[in-house]
């Protein structure tokens, strides 16, 4: 601390008030009014230190410098009592990459994880810690895919468009890329990066940290021609590597889709590939790689997105009800029938337009897109109000008719913010229908209103739907005698009304930078 001073800013002179300036003179201090920085301490956490403090005699003759070394006690009882590793108490300059070190830094810094320790620190790896004996690993949202040699690759563009085989594939996290790679028809055979082998050739750990290891199978094989036309192959258990035929590249691999299979316990026990191969030309130069990497529970059935994540026009609007004995909802409406959006569908027109006829016969609602359906009901005297009213309610809103609406298109259960609650609403008609004997209320009408908004920037706006609205409109008739008939038109509709807020006047968009960070981009950091 002796050799400290924070207040020592001008070079090779002495700066004023600084009592600890190493440039100053007797008879610069003769001329100070007070020290600016009377006491000069190290890291104020220790518990004892030594510490710098300076004053002036002004009763002196001339006024004279007065300079002690004191030990210094922290009166906290949360201190530290030993540093033994003097590097952390101060920042070190980090060292800046240059065309002769580049090599070094990228092998030290470039893969998915590093220590910044230093080599003293490093711990036996065949001591194991009593703590960890028991201690059952396994993956957890966001956590890397380990594999033998070291994380499950999914290439991503990082900086620019070309492709950065260093991004790691987060578990539970489902990812799309796209990225540029260079090739050449004379050196395919050696670019590992476009070859099968190389995303299926190093086995999976199970969990983290162990020994239990699952194979990356081949799941499909689709051949892509030079014109662009897709054919699946029958047999997948054929490793196709890249090979010059004919001046081509065959075989070289334009996509892969990664599908991983878990248990509820953050287990992994399948791992499936689909490839997409295609053949190059002289002329090539680079070819645009797609990598995707999704995940399926075991024994469970994934469920279908209508967008990633606002919604698309023309794809089915998601819903869920909430079972019992659960605070937010945890099960997604799709009919485990052939017609999988089953749960929330408008009553969909016959040829027969015979509303008994037509019971069953529904179509879904698709965002985007305004319908109105509906078909005749033939009343007869013999029919009964009560009966009547159930049959028709269960015409209009079918079997199970959702109580909430996902919000975007890619909506979890377990996110309760996602999921907008519909709101019923009932109106009368004052129609009477005949004139005879009681009266009795039917539902002659279903209005479904779906209010959206755009979501997030101008340049690239999302579909977010934020109310739902269901209107079921009653009329009054009269009971019909004995032998009488009457038809009444029942109609069921849904449309989509835009709420956006418009942009305000002379607003400008910001610029905006398509790129992808990759997945360990703020690693270790949050």
């Amino acid at each position: 601390v002796a050799k400290l001073c924070v207040c020592d800013l001008l070079v090779a002179q002495c700066d004023v008030n600084c009592c600890c300036d190493p440039d100053c003179s007797a008879a610069d201090f003769s001329l100070f009014t007070t020290c600016s920085v009377p006491i000069v301490t190290g890291d104020s956490r220790l518990c004892s230190q030594k510490a710098a403090v300076y004053s002036l005699d002004v009763k002196a003759n001339p006024p004279e410098r007065i300079f002690k070394l004191i030990d210094q006690v922290n009166p906290s009882v949360f201190c530290i009592h030993t540093t033994n590793y003097k590097q952390a108490l101060s920042f070190s300059s980090p060292e800046m990459p240059t065309s002769e070190n580049f090599d070094q830094l990228l092998r030290r810094f470039g893969s998915a994880a590093f220590s910044a320790e230093p080599d003293s620190w490093n711990m036996n790896t065949d001591t194991q810690n009593p703590s960890d004996a028991n201690e059952t690993y396994r993956y957890k949202y966001g956590v890397p895919i380990q594999t033998v040699d070291a994380f499950l690759r999914l290439p991503s563009p990082v900086v620019s468009s070309w492709c950065s085989d260093a991004n790691p594939a987060g578990f539970l996290v489902n990812q799309a890329t796209k990225c540029t790679r260079l090739v050449s028809v004379e050196k395919c055979g050696n670019i590992q990066a476009v070859s099968m082998l190389f995303y299926i050739n190093s086995n999976i750990l199970a969990v983290p940290k162990s020994s239990q290891m699952v194979n990356i199978t081949v799941q499909s094989i689709v051949v892509q021609s030079l014109n662009g036309m897709q054919t699946l192959l029958n047999g997948n258990d054929v490793l196709r590597l890249p090979m010059i035929l004919g001046g081509l590249c065959i075989n070289i691999v334009f996509g892969v889709s990664y599908h991983i299979t878990y248990t509820d316990a953050g287990e992994i026990i399948e791992a499936a590939a689909s490839f997409v191969l295609g053949a190059i030309n002289k002329e090539a130069l680079s070819i645009q790689q797609s990598f995707e990497i999704s995940f399926t529970q075991v024994n469970t059935k994934p469920v279908p997105l209508s967008g990633n994540p606002g919604y698309v026009v023309g794809l089915p609007v998601r819903a869920g009800f909430r079972p019992q004995g659960y605070p937010f909802p945890v099960e997604i409406l799709f009919a485990a029938n052939s017609n999988k959006y089953g749960q929330f569908t408008i009553l969909q027109s016959t040829s027969s337009k015979d509303c008994l006829a037509a019971q069953g016969a529904r179509t879904p609602i698709l965002f985007g897109y305004n319908m109105m359906s509906g078909c005749n009901l033939r009343i007869t005297g013999s029919v009964r109000c009560q009966l009547l009213t159930q049959t028709l309610l269960d015409l209009l809103k079918g079997q199970s008719f959702p109580e909430y609406v996902a919000s975007f298109g890619n909506s979890q259960a377990q996110d309760v913010l996602d999921w907008v609650p519909i709101t019923y609403l009932h109106t009368s008609e004052q129609r009477i229908y005949n004139t005879f004997q009681s009266s009795c209320q039917i539902p002659v009408s279903l209005e479904i209103e779906v209010k959206w908004t755009k979501y997030g920037s101008l340049v690239n706006p999302q579909a977010r739907i934020v109310n739902v609205t269901a209107t079921i409109t009653t009329s009054t008739f009269k009971q019909l005698p004995w032998g009488r008939e009457r038809t009444i038109p029942i109609t069921s509709s849904v449309f989509f009304t835009d709420i956006s807020s418009p942009a305000e006047p002379g607003y400008k968009a910001r610029p905006t930078i398509n790129a992808k960070l990759p997945f360990d981009f703020f690693f270790p950091f949050v």
